[in-house]
């Protein structure tokens, strides 16, 4: 079974935990890695990892350097993962309980890359994955999330849209990427709202 099979049939017994039915192309998982500090020893965490599409290109951004933290829930994803990409700690968890834990430890990410299906950042008893990604930014730091472009306009992904914006005063939109299936875009959010703590 090949890797985009695999996926697929993933995308087919839960589509509400995978966000797409084919993994990320590779210029959606460049601009999305784009903001990536070139030098120094970042903290990386990559939300929604899939089998590694956006894995494999911050693995290759970092070249040895930092700390890679990838983090999904779906067990068979995650194992995909882990033999693909043994330098990257693979944490097969919730987003919402790896990023309390990574708060709690007084870990700072200069990226955070997320994957994760919209529905699944929306507010949970009250507050968006968003607000504590914030807490978890370094000074400098930003925070991407990847967006199939058709559902931009939806109700449900303006609510995100206005989730990322409570929780950081600079959000951008990258242009749509046509050679991903489907097109996609890549919300770029910096400068957090709320006080590291």
């Amino acid at each position: 079974m090949t890797e985009i099979q695999a996926f697929t049939r993933e995308f087919l017994r839960d589509p509400l935990a995978v966000a797409s039915l084919v993994p990320s192309a590779g210029p959606l998982c460049r601009q999305a890695a784009a903001p990536l500090p070139e030098t120094g020893d970042p903290v990386v965490l990559d939300l929604g990892a899939g089998t590694g599409q956006v894995t494999d290109v911050i693995q290759e951004r970092l070249g040895g350097r930092g700390r890679h933290i990838a983090v999904e829930v779906n067990p068979r994803m995650a194992a995909v993962l882990a033999e693909r990409q043994p330098k990257v700690e693979v944490i097969c968890d919730d987003a919402n309980a790896v990023v309390e834990r990574l708060l709690a430890e007084g870990v700072r990410t200069d990226l955070t890359v997320s994957g994760l299906p919209w529905l699944l950042t929306a507010p949970s008893q009250g507050r968006s994955i968003f607000e504590n990604l914030a807490r978890l930014a370094a000074p400098g730091g930003a925070v991407t999330q990847l967006a199939h472009a058709w559902i931009r306009f939806f109700p449900t992904a303006r609510q995100v849209q206005r989730n990322l914006e409570a929780s950081f005063e600079e959000v951008v939109v990258s242009r749509t990427v046509w050679a991903n299936v489907p097109p996609a875009v890549v919300y770029v959010a910096r400068r957090p709202r709320v006080a590291n703590a």
